[in-house]
């Protein structure tokens, strides 16, 4: 059975940092591309990044503006989201997701339609 669990949440200052887990099990994350997602109080899941299974394909959503980097390590059948300069907006749930990609050099997108997998998301709260 596929599975995603996050990890990495938690509380920090304005200006902080965190890097938050994608552990995969039931599956190997070579053939997928990893989406990472958010969620804040009273307001839709918005994308924030994801990867594709060449590692060297990322995107990101122009709020990140620098500040977040996306990484893979398959050996560990993890996905990785290291985020820096984290300010109160970024408070919220993080959820990371997979699709499945058929060849190595599709693109991945950070809409939530194009995954098809979910983990149970990691909260990210921001605040001093």
């Amino acid at each position: 059975q596929l599975q995603l669990v996050e990890s990495g949440g938690a509380l920090v200052q304005p200006g902080g940092s965190l890097r938050l887990s994608c552990a995969a099990s039931g599956f190997t994350l070579d053939y997928y591309a990893i989406g990472w997602f958010r969620q804040a109080p009273g307001k839709e899941r918005e994308g924030v990044s994801c990867i594709s299974r060449n590692p060297s394909i990322t995107k990101y959503a122009d709020f990140v503006e620098g500040r977040f980097t996306i990484s893979r390590d398959n050996a560990k059948n993890t996905v990785y989201l290291q985020m820096n300069s984290l300010k109160p907006e970024d408070t919220a749930i993080y959820y990371c997701a997979a699709v499945y990609q058929k060849t190595w050099f599709r693109i991945c997108v950070v809409d939530e339609s194009d995954f098809g997998s979910w983990g149970q998301g990691t909260q990210v709260t921001v605040s001093s």
